[in-house]
């Protein structure tokens, strides 16, 4: 049966933004200021460079220098992982080799989009960067960004094949595969749900935390939801779920990270910006996620503004 505990990158891994100035330059003082954010209030890993983060818009120079920047402010405090993920196997190769030389603590590696390879090529993909760092790997499956399913049966021969491969980020939306993957889990491998909505489902088949972005403004409440769910308590992580939902379903009502973006705006900890193809949500879009963030007592929590 697969471990629930989480002792290398913790419960609450959090995709971090990528705060950008008014020029489209990454904000680096924002950055830092966002991680010291995330590290008080629950989170135990950040990963930059994510989805989240806007990674298919940084270029790998940018992707490095922003590594640096957060693992400096993570000291003593928590981890840092890269997204050094692509559909470009050579290029995952050098990040990951980078992110080791820049004291990373791990990688996310997504599975490779847009060239649709066979689940063999999927295996190979990820072994060739396995052979190239020593540093653990959380593996992304989120097929409605890649267009491809990291099917359990591929999952299972690759955490058996390489002892780097430490995690799987479950996006998939399908708690069987989870529960499939969990079921045959090797000693040390653990899951985490890549969906917030979805958190205290996988939860309940074997998942150890969540890569999560609501925990740009919930962090705590989303640690204390695991906390309560591990010690045996079945109404309390029900409740915190049920009070957040609005916000979990909120977060991507526009494509991700243009509302946590503006959530982050109203507290004061960086700007909405992002970088095209993504634009700020309207002024009407604007107003029906303030009205979420108030109805969930966001803003009202945080004392940042």
């Amino acid at each position: 049966m697969i471990a629930t505990d989480a002792p290398l990158f913790g419960r609450v891994v959090t995709a971090m933004v990528t705060p950008f100035d008014d020029d489209g330059s990454i904000d680096y003082k924002a950055a830092e200021k966002v991680a010291n954010h995330l590290f008080k209030t629950g989170t135990g890993t950040i990963v930059v460079s994510g989805t989240t983060g806007e990674s298919p818009t940084l270029t790998d120079e940018e992707k490095i220098d922003l590594l640096k920047c957060i693992v400096s402010v993570a000291k003593g405090r928590g981890r840092v992982i890269l997204g050094a993920g692509s559909n470009d196997t050579e290029k995952s190769v050098r990040l990951a080799q980078q992110a080791h030389k820049e004291g990373a603590d791990g990688l996310l590696i997504v599975a490779p989009y847009y060239n649709k390879p066979s689940q063999a090529g999927i295996e190979a993909h990820i072994g060739k960067i396995a052979a190239a760092s020593r540093l653990p790997m959380i593996i992304y499956n989120i097929p409605s960004r890649t267009g491809v399913n990291i099917l359990p049966a591929t999952m299972i021969r690759i955490m058996e094949k390489y002892d780097t491969v430490h995690a799987l980020k479950d996006s998939s939306g399908n708690v069987e595969q989870a529960a499939e993957i969990a079921s045959h889990a090797r000693e040390g491998f653990r899951i985490y749900s890549g969906d917030d909505i979805l958190t205290l489902p996988f939860l309940s088949v074997g998942a150890c935390g969540v890569v999560s972005v609501a925990s740009h403004l919930i962090g705590e409440a989303i640690h204390g939801m695991m906390a309560k769910f591990f010690s045996g308590d079945v109404d309390g992580p029900r409740s915190i779920h049920y009070k957040y939902l609005p916000l979990f379903k909120g977060l991507f009502t526009s494509p991700n990270p243009t509302c946590v973006k503006y959530a982050l705006s109203k507290l004061g900890l960086c700007k909405e910006n992002l970088r095209l193809p993504l634009v700020p949500l309207t002024e009407e879009e604007k107003q029906v996620f303030k009205q979420i963030l108030k109805d969930t007592g966001v803003l009202e929590n945080l004392s940042y503004v």
